[in-house]
């Protein structure tokens, strides 16, 4: 029999609840290249970082010449055009500033941290909502309602409207997992277009609305702003608003998720927490080295070719950047497989870098802060039903799909 080769073995399912030693084989080899037509996949912490930085990286798929997946053959396909993540400058650069207008400095600087309070009052409510129970899924009665509720207050989506984009989400999620994509059927991929056009759509209603009747959200800023970039055409405020709707939540769920996670794995720090919330800060951004929620960037094309570790990566080929693999490299992290809140260089992947660094990073940060110190706080002798837990099948957001952990009771 063929041993199947390392890259399938990272993306095989079988393997999602600990890809480590994985990333420790793929980092032996810095650029990887296993077969004709696929990516060049690369490992290294300053390998990584360097490219997130390098002009002849390309997020346009346009540029892919490469046999295999193109990003414009999937979900984005539609009557949508690409969001800015999918694009280069200078158009990325003026459609992230004119969203970034409504989001935070130097436009809102306050309108993150102005949200603490109403972030706080959220976690309260859910863990009460627990009620008296010896048992939670940490995923569904938690980690997963907590940011939907945010981005949705941030973006001005109706809350109650939840279970109906939730089902055109998923499928959009699903497809950016590349072995999800690469065993897709015509019929998926046209669920996936379908789900991206439907939910672009659903929010078509709600600008229209905030551009008759604009209000303190980003829906309306967006449908409504004047700045020096000029305005976002309709369908650039759609394409920005389905981006923020998913990217608001779906990394934060597997942040908080994680997060949890390995802190019952580490009673010891989990105590710690318990007894100084401030220690949240140091947790959150260990996390996001150990485990972080975005584990590779399979989306980057060469627009020239680049010299990396004797390999050269043709122009038009695809680069996986495999950030938590980065993220545990020895050459940059010393006992880089150790959990430490008290590490004192935590210059991490796990929001990426550049001029794609994550967007939201200011709010999923404080999200998971205050989730975090709040759980720490108020479950009794919280322990793992099962571990490892059930993951998502997904490898580039990774994550446990539910967290079954045993408690004595809620704290007030």
């Amino acid at each position: 029999m063929t041993q199947p080769s390392l890259l399938s073995r990272i993306t095989d399912y079988a393997n999602r609840a600990d890809p480590y030693p994985l990333y420790a084989e793929l980092r032996r080899t810095p650029v990887l290249h296993e077969e004709e037509g696929g990516p060049y996949v690369v490992s290294s912490y300053y390998d990584i970082l360097g490219l997130l930085h390098d002009p002849r990286v390309s997020s346009d798929s346009a540029n892919l010449t490469a046999p295999g997946d193109d990003e414009l053959s999937g979900p984005e396909a539609t009557g949508l055009p690409p969001s800015f993540i999918r694009l280069d400058p200078p158009e990325h650069d003026r459609l992230r500033r004119i969203a970034n207008s409504s989001f935070g400095p130097p436009h809102r600087p306050r309108r993150i941290d102005s949200m603490r309070e109403e972030l706080a009052r959220i976690v309260s409510e859910l863990i009460d909502d627990l009620g008296a129970t010896q048992q939670i899924d940490l995923v569904d009665q938690f980690a997963y309602p907590f940011p939907v509720t945010v981005i949705c207050r941030l973006l001005g989506v109706p809350r109650e409207d939840e279970p109906r984009f939730r089902g055109w989400v998923d499928p959009l999620v699903a497809s950016l997992d590349p072995d999800t994509r690469k065993n897709a059927d015509a019929e998926f991929q046209r669920a996936a277009q379908e789900a991206r056009m439907q939910l672009g759509m659903y929010l078509a209603g709600l600008v229209e609305q905030r551009t008759k009747e604009p209000r303190d959200d980003m829906l309306s800023d967006l449908a409504t702003s004047q700045g020096a970039d000029g305005t976002m055409s309709m369908m650039e405020v759609l394409s920005t608003a389905v981006l923020l709707l998913i990217a608001g939540h779906e990394t934060t769920v597997n942040l908080i998720t994680n997060g949890m996670l390995t802190l019952l794995r580490h009673p010891d720090v989990l105590q710690r927490l318990r007894e100084d919330p401030g220690l949240s800060v140091n947790i959150v951004e260990e996390l996001l080295r150990y485990e972080p929620p975005v584990q590779l960037v399979p989306q980057r094309t060469c627009i020239a070719d680049i010299e990396l570790r004797g390999v050269t990566i043709p122009k038009g080929s695809r680069i996986w950047l495999v950030l938590g693999a980065g993220n545990r490299d020895p050459e940059r992290f010393k006992d880089p497989d150790r959990f430490d809140p008290d590490r004192e260089d935590i210059q991490h992947l796990g929001f990426g870098s550049g001029i794609h660094s994550c967007f939201g990073a200011p709010l999923a940060r404080l999200e998971a802060q205050l989730a975090l110190a709040e759980l720490a706080r108020r479950l009794e002798n919280p322990r793992l039903v099962e571990d490892p837990p059930p993951y998502r099948r997904n490898a580039v957001l990774r994550g446990p799909r539910h967290l079954q952990v045993a408690v004595d009771g809620i704290r007030p």
